[in-house]
């Protein structure tokens, strides 16, 4: 669900560095040089990047700027291919029949474990190439006044994909705001060992 839902799931974090005041002037390009690639011409796995907050086909930013007043919002976008496992088995099983029989012809009685492999292999890439992407975006608002960053998601994948594209992209390393990490904040220093000796307690 996206942020402008009536109820979304966010995970929020704080970004560990100073935020320079050029580096935000390079937001708008720094989203363009890590932008969503289609590979709907393609073969591949899965493709991932940033796509405009506004419309997840834009990855280059014409319908919308990410600046909203003292926010930013753009989108994680990540499309992903998956083949049926039932319909793997059966294009498998297929392609080594066709093989074995090609084997009888010249005499040979035995498909070796590498050439199953590279079988798999090609009806793998056969079937990803007819298959369909399947595309998945996840609104990302950056606060820059407090430099607090929301992500429309808590899946640990998701996470840690947005986390390292986040890094990647911008030079700078988030904290989730966990309520250990919370409370972190408010207590003094010579506290703080508390919440790492605390246990927890059965309310029932």
């Amino acid at each position: 669900m996206g942020i402008l839902s009536s109820s979304v799931s966010l995970t929020r974090y704080r970004i560990v560095e100073k935020v320079p005041d050029e580096l935000l002037k390079e937001v708008p390009q720094r989203l363009k040089n890590n932008a969503f690639r289609e590979i709907d011409q393609t073969s591949d796995e899965r493709s991932f990047g940033w796509v405009c907050f506004d419309d997840l086909l834009d990855s280059n930013w014409h319908s919308a700027s990410p600046h909203k007043g003292h926010y930013l919002a753009f989108a994680l976008r990540l499309d992903t291919r998956r083949i049926p496992p039932a319909v793997m088995k059966k294009y498998f099983r297929l392609a080594l029949e066709d093989a074995r029989r090609e084997q009888e012809s010249r005499g040979k009685k035995f498909i070796t474990r590498d050439q199953k492999t590279e079988i798999k292999d090609r009806v793998k890439q056969t079937l990803m190439g007819k298959t369909l992407p399947v595309p998945a975006v996840f609104d990302v608002v950056w606060d820059v006044s407090r430099h607090l960053v929301y992500l429309c998601s808590v899946s640990p994948k998701v996470r840690q994909l947005f986390e390292d594209q986040f890094s990647q992209s911008f030079e700078l390393n988030l904290e989730p705001q966990t309520p250990y990490f919370l409370a972190g904040c408010l207590l003094e220093e010579q506290k703080k060992k508390l919440l790492d000796e605390g246990e927890a307690s059965v309310m029932a």
